[in-house]
């Protein structure tokens, strides 16, 4: 790892967790054109898995997360849930599913996409396999990933889409110092980790949902109690109030992809359902 660069030699990377639903695609759609402005962001990823109605994703919602300057998507154990995923992941190969499902499925397990100065990132999801489904070792999968790709392409990024934050933070530690971050999604609730790890890598163990946040994860909070009350089945709604936009802004260094900063980002959509993220200290 060089030294920590002067300022041109620093890119900001917004990555943005699970955007669900009509409130997280409306305040996606609403700041990011200003955000990448106002942040000189020279890269956007997001998390897109449940962006068409909590489930899935369609080429209407693609295309106007293309247009509002997100560069590339992820999908992640919703990848087959919705039938235009399929066709929406066979015809752009900047939206991606998690790259340890069988090769034979539809859709690519990584990305490697080029920014204005000409520097490229690579990015690619894995799941998780606690309280998970059966996939092949998602550790043993960015491995042979980090193997194949060039040298030159020194920024690396991995999310690692699932339940358990322990095995989220093996992952951290497992791959510190190869990769520029390595960020978790699915529980969709930003966790209070973030950091940069000894070697240069930056962690974070979800980066929360860009959604809803008066309901339970994004959806309305009561067919979610009348499931948990009564164990009958009852249709999850998506959630409409109190929208955040949640992510990690990570400062990097285009050379070496050394992680040289990661903050966590929580933009409410209203006044009110703010979160408190003041820690008492010693």
């Amino acid at each position: 790892m060089s030294n920590m660069p002067d300022s041109e030699g620093v890119l900001r990377l917004l990555l943005i967790g699970d955007i669900v639903g009509r409130p997280g695609r409306r305040v996606a759609q609403d700041w990011l054109p200003e955000l990448r402005d106002s942040w000189q962001l020279d890269a956007i990823i997001t998390n897109a898995e449940n962006s068409a109605a909590g489930s899935g994703i369609t080429e209407k919602i693609y295309g106007e997360l293309k247009n509002a300057g997100v560069d590339m998507m992820s999908l992640g154990d919703h990848a087959w849930k919705r039938k235009d995923n399929l066709s929406v992941l066979a015809d752009h190969p900047d939206c991606i599913r998690p790259m340890n499902y069988p090769e034979s499925s539809v859709g690519h397990g990584s990305h490697i996409f080029e920014i204005a100065s000409g520097i490229k990132i690579a990015y690619t999801i894995v799941l998780g396999r606690v309280f998970m489904d059966p996939v092949d070792c998602p550790y043993r999968s960015v491995d042979q990933w980090l193997d194949s790709l060039d040298d030159a392409v020194t920024i690396r990024i991995v999310e690692f889409h699932g339940e358990a934050t322990s095995e989220k933070q093996a992952a951290g530690w497992h791959l510190d110092g190869r990769v520029t971050a390595v960020v978790g999604s699915h529980t969709h609730v930003q966790t209070a980790d973030a950091r940069v790890l000894p070697q240069g890598t930056g962690y974070i163990s979800d980066l929360g949902m860009t959604g809803p946040y008066d309901g339970v994860i994004g959806r309305e909070a009561s067919p979610v109690l009348h499931k948990l009350l009564t164990s009958m089945h009852a249709p999850f709604t998506v959630a409409e109030a109190n929208a955040h936009l949640c992510g990690v802004l990570l400062e990097v260094d285009s050379g070496s992809g050394r992680c040289l900063s990661i903050q966590p980002v929580d933009l409410p959509e209203g006044d009110i359902g703010h979160f408190s993220h003041e820690f008492v200290q010693r």
